[in-house]
């Protein structure tokens, strides 16, 4: 099961996540994502690690951040959620966390 709540993500470990993300302006109106932009998600345990646990691109059609059930599944459930953030290069080389130290909660799953 995937819960979105604003920014906050729960997803039950081993499940698939498959979301569509939004680049909005402040005044809510949508970005058009250029051919030149890359959209870049990353997942870390604690926010000061190093190098992040998941790394993805998030294609231009369709704008889905999809996480696979293995992904998911060698992810620890329970304790602290993780943290993640989402962020765009332009393709003037621009650079804009759009989304910035969300939760990412996994939860444990019945075998």
């Amino acid at each position: 099961m995937v819960m979105i709540n604003g920014t906050s993500i729960s997803v039950t470990r081993g499940d698939t996540l498959d979301i569509t993300i939004d680049i909005l302006y402040p005044d809510g109106s949508p970005y058009t994502v250029l051919a030149g932009d890359v959209i870049r998600f990353a997942l870390k345990q604690r926010y000061t690690d190093p190098e992040p646990l998941i790394c993805k691109e998030i294609p231009h059609n369709g704008m889905n951040l999809r996480l696979e059930a293995e992904e998911t599944k060698a992810l620890k459930a329970g304790g602290a959620p993780y943290v993640y953030d989402v962020q765009i290069t332009m393709e003037g080389g621009t650079v804009c966390t759009f989304i910035d130290r969300a939760k990412f909660t996994v939860t444990e799953e019945v075998d």
